[in-house]
């Protein structure tokens, strides 16, 4: 069964002569009980288009659908449907963490205590702190109170905005844990992020970059799609050693990686081939090795052919 649905969906802002387009044709679908992660670096349109499928905000042109129901002719019962955690910290940051959970079950008619289930492995690690005021929390504490929020009227989808931006390695790792344990529970999760080692924790992923959708399928699938031979290469001198990696008649394309570079090869078995290219301008500390690639070495394929 289908849960979210966008069908050719257009986004522009502005003016006509000054016109930003946000999203430029998006479609997908994303079945019940999936996590299905958007990924892709700010400006990608990932906000735009959460903002249209949770009736935030009106698209230019398409359509889409969350539950069966319209955005746009159905939005209230999207609404009472949905649960939507946003970028930005946006709970009010004067009020308690008991009062703003509490300010939330009311406005969807409901309380703490009856769906309590659903936020306790959660709230238990903020309860300590529930008479501290929102504003005063860590950045893994206001995290898991918008989360508690977001989830205290039982909503069978949840949209979560870039929700691990800005939040420590461990605060990340347990608010993975968390969406693991929701999606349990058959909570359709639609997740935002620019991290693309997140990509592999969905069961599949949308990968976006400025207002397309450059491949959607599982990780695992969108990385045997890379056919290229890849290498990471290291020497004292980065900078010099990326422009003659560039120079190299065999390289498809060479970038930045962490503490390497990465050089996709245009042909197989041209290892040999790159060993000696570069020991004529390399130093002594050159090294290359054989790598696997990952979903950002996927990303930046998919961006080089599609531009």
């Amino acid at each position: 069964m289908t849960a979210v649905t966008a069908k050719n969906i257009v986004k522009h802002y502005g003016t006509k002569k000054e016109k930003i387009e946000a999203l430029l044709g998006i479609s997908f679908e994303v079945n019940k009980g999936e996590l299905f992660g958007i990924i892709g670096p700010d400006g990608a349109g990932k906000t735009s288009l959460f903002r249209i499928l949770t009736t935030l905000l009106l698209a230019d042109e398409g359509d889409a659908a969350v539950d069966g129901f319209d955005v746009v002719k159905e939005y209230k019962e999207i609404r009472n449907r949905v649960g939507y955690m946003p970028g930005k910290f946006s709970l009010y940051q004067d009020l308690t963490v008991a009062e703003n959970l509490d300010f939330f079950a009311t406005t969807f008619n409901t309380t703490i205590e009856e769906n309590y289930h659903l936020i306790k492995d959660i709230y238990l690690q903020i309860e300590p702190f529930k008479k501290r005021r929102a504003g005063k929390l860590s950045g893994g504490m206001k995290q898991k109170l918008a989360l508690c929020c977001a989830l205290i009227h039982k909503p069978s989808v949840l949209f979560l905005d870039e929700p691990t931006t800005g939040v420590d390695a461990v605060s990340r790792k347990e608010f993975w844990d968390m969406l693991k344990k929701l999606k349990e529970r058959q909570i359709t999760i639609l997740v935002s992020t620019p991290y693309m080692n997140e990509a592999g924790l969905c069961d599949r992923i949308a990968l976006m970059q400025s207002g397309k959708v450059l491949s959607i399928n599982t990780p695992d699938s969108i990385i045997k799609e890379f056919k290229n031979e890849l290498f990471a290469v290291k020497a004292a001198k980065m900078l010099p050693l990326l422009n003659d990696l560039k120079n190299f008649n065999e390289a498809e394309d060479a970038y930045f990686f962490g503490a390497y570079h990465h050089v996709v090869l245009k042909h197989f078995n041209k290892e040999n081939e790159l060993k000696n290219y570069l020991s004529k301008y390399a130093d002594d500390q050159l090294e290359i090795k054989k790598v696997e690639p990952d979903i950002e070495d996927c990303f930046i394929s998919l961006m080089k052919n599609t531009s």
